[in-house]
């Protein structure tokens, strides 16, 4: 988050401290190491790094010039990132191609790029984690009402981005064989 002191915005130093920017600091500079630290810490989309440099005060043709630079040499890839990202958040978390493609959206991941990417999880890898999912979960709801059940296992997958239709589908089906 930007800061501001009495005479304008404030950068981050190397320790985390703010001070004002050195009066002769050149621009370029100043956002070429904002974007590599922001990068260090982790992948970040051009978009969230082009916001980065908004809030830093930092004009917007020096941060075309500099975001430029970095997605030319392959630092900023929007492509890569979203791929990462569906292949991580879908295989660690969960989450249906709905909620990946919201996520990746509310990074500003071009449309595009965000089909091209939840493409990589078919339906029925979709389908597999849904169950994998209620597997999961089942055994804790033992002893509990059957429409109880039904209840809080759609909901797990509503709020991992699956659909109501297979939400339903895989939980009533995980009840039905359940020993």
């Amino acid at each position: 988050m930007a800061r501001r002191g009495r005479r304008g915005p404030l950068v981050e130093d190397g320790a985390g401290e703010h001070r004002p920017p050195e009066p002769d600091a050149d621009p370029y500079s100043v956002a070429r190491a904002i974007v590599l630290r922001k990068l260090t810490a982790a992948p970040r989309t051009r978009a969230q790094l082009a916001d980065d440099l908004v809030q830093r005060d930092v004009p917007d043709e020096v941060a075309t010039r500099v975001l430029d630079r970095f997605t030319e040499v392959g630092l900023v890839d929007d492509e890569a990132f979203a791929q990462t990202w569906v292949r991580t958040r879908h295989l660690g978390r969960g989450l249906a191609r709905r909620a990946l493609a919201a996520e990746l959206r509310q990074r500003g991941v071009a449309d595009e790029t965000v089909s091209e990417a939840i493409e990589a999880v078919s339906p029925d890898d979709e389908r597999a984690s849904a169950v994998a999912l209620v597997d999961r979960r089942l055994a804790a709801t033992r002893g509990l009402p059957r429409e109880t059940r039904i209840r809080r296992l759609t909901g797990l997958l509503a709020r991992k981005g699956y659909s109501g239709g297979l939400a339903m589908a895989v939980v009533r089906e995980a009840l039905d064989n359940e020993v």
